[in-house]
Order: C-alpha cells, then structure tokens, then sequence
C-alpha cells in the first residue's frame, strides 16, 4: 500500500524549493553512501527479510530483522510515510499522552532564549512538536522573538505534517521557522554549514538511523563550540517487575492500536521493536563522548549524562561541544 520511492520523486523536488514565504527549503537526495540513516519516527510492513545475516554485505536492524544497511533508509522511510498523517494520535493512544509531558519537559530543561536568541536544529523533528515548543518556551519565558529552528526530516510526508502545523501559528511566514529534508547522517555542507548552531534536538528519532555514530559526528559539526546536544529517546527500564509489565504492554496493545486507530499494525511493531534494539543508556552516553561531545559523569541523574523519566521508558542525554 506504500507509494513507491518512483512515485514519491515528483512530491519532493530535487532542487531545494521555497514551501512557502516560511523560508522553508525541502531538498531531495538520495545520494548516499553505503552507511546511510533514515532520520524520521517510523517505519512501514518490511518485505519478507530474513531474520539471519545476508551473506556479502554489510547489515543492521530493522527492528528484530537484520537487512542490508542500504536497506534500511528506505523501509524507514515507508513507515513514516504511512503513519505520518495519524502519528500524533497514536503516540497520544500508545503513551496515554505522556509523551507531551517528556516533551516539555525535555524543552524546559534547555532553557531556550535564557541567555538571548539562539540559533537551533531540530532533526527527525518532522511533525514540528519540538520545534514549536522551542519557539514558545523562548517567547513565553524570556520574551524572546528571535530564537530560530531548522526543522530537518529525512521524510517529506513528515515535513508536509509539521508545515500544515505551523501554518496555523504566529511563526508562519517568519525567518524563526524553517522546514529542510536531509539526511541525519550526511547534512549537506552548503545548507548546514559547520560550527553553525547553539543548539542540536532530536527526539524519538535517532534510534531509526542507520548509524548512530555518524548522526553524533554530524551533530558535532554543524554545533558551535559551546553549543549543545540534547537526545530525548527510548531506554530501558531499570525496575525488573516494571519492565515485564511495560513488555506486556508494547508488544500487544501497541500494534493493537496501530491496526484500530491507523489500519497498520506492522508499522507500529517496527516501532516497538526498534526501542528494544536501541542501545542502553550507558551504551549510547560513550557513543555521544565517543562523537567528541563533553557530559556529565557517566551516570543517571544530577550531574549525570542522562535523566531517565518515568524509570527509564524514555531517556535524555545531553552533551556540549567544546
């Protein structure tokens, strides 16, 4: 039921096109290297992959499956694009409406237009949640009318979402808000030059990449020195009793969801397996020190790298360049 990639070129032109008087660019590429990430929240019913290693190629996963790395962009890219339209509502069924509390709460701790506008990069960031929440917590708290987001999705059908979104806001057809499809792990130079932004988001997105470690790298670059990286994702849930009891909850009544409430049951799988496969909160804090960034101690909580919220369901992380 998917639109094929040949179906989809003529949506999304090549050459980076105005969406309208947002300076919104859209730019199409599918140009990439072997080790390519599909940086969007989703993706769609896989083709009959085997669960074992392909032989003669380099692989990873897409959700429990392993599939050729050149595979994965492209069977992420379908999910999004099915569960673009209804993907609000369901992370509002499947988390009871929790997510918008992690949300703002992961903005909050930010603090954006505290010390004067800032120049900000929400990736994977399509739908354009984060985004508006930036630009509110900036002018509602500091009274700053100047912080601007590059709102960057891997995914056109996410961005058109976002873009109806701001539409119906005051940064419409304002140099604060920005929409800009590229890819996490390969930004190009000429549209997100380095050492450009005060502040890197993303949020429920950067367990979909193909590589985590170049979405770091490529984080880092387009940073300021000074500036910060902030990740709000999935983990683990640290209370044994719990994490069965959050299991349960993931594997039957989250598909469930996507087959009543969006008529897409293996998409919503995808999603649930994908969280299992992202890497525990100390694992992913080195891969973030790894990419170059400093952080806190290699722990949970004050002073920490991470701060789990609601026992480890979700997670933020945080790091500087320096």
């Amino acid at each position: 039921m998917h639109r094929s990639l040949r179906q989809l070129r003529p949506l999304v032109p090549k050459a980076p096109v105005r969406l309208s008087p947002f300076s919104s660019v859209v730019r199409h590429n599918h140009q990439h290297a072997p080790s390519t990430s599909a940086s969007s929240s989703a993706t769609g019913p896989s083709p009959n992959l085997s669960s074992g290693e392909p032989q003669g190629t380099r692989t990873t996963h897409f959700g429990f499956k392993t599939v050729p790395e050149e595979q994965k962009e492209d069977l992420v890219r379908n999910v999004f694009e099915s569960v673009a339209s209804s993907y609000d509502v369901m992370n509002d069924a499947m988390s009871l409406g929790v997510h918008r509390l992690w949300k703002d709460e992961f903005v909050a701790r930010l603090h954006p237009g505290a010390r004067g506008a800032k120049r900000c990069i929400d990736v994977a960031g399509g739908t354009g949640d984060i985004a508006l929440r930036i630009l509110d917590y900036a002018r509602e708290k500091h009274a700053d009318r100047e912080t601007s987001v590059d709102v960057v999705d891997i995914n056109g059908e996410m961005l058109k979402e976002g873009f109806k979104r701001f539409k119906k806001t005051m940064y419409h057809n304002t140099p604060q808000i920005a929409f800009k499809q590229a890819n996490a792990q390969a930004m190009p130079e000429e549209e997100f030059p380095s050492n450009t932004y005060d502040l890197y988001t993303i949020a429920f997105g950067i367990r979909n990449c193909t590589s985590v470690p170049d979405v770091l790298k490529e984080a880092y670059r387009v940073l300021k020195p000074g500036g910060t990286f902030a990740c709000l994702e999935f983990s683990r849930v640290n209370n044994p009793l719990f994490g069965t009891l959050y299991d349960q909850y993931s594997f039957s009544v989250i598909p469930l969801l996507g087959t009543i409430l969006a008529g897409d049951r293996e998409s919503y799988q995808y999603l649930v397996e994908s969280i299992r496969k992202f890497p525990p909160q100390p694992e992913f804090a080195k891969m973030i020190v790894d990419a170059g960034f400093t952080t806190g101690g290699m722990h949970e909580g004050k002073g920490g790298t991470w701060t789990d919220l609601w026992g480890g369901i979700a997670s933020i992380h945080t790091g500087v360049k320096l």
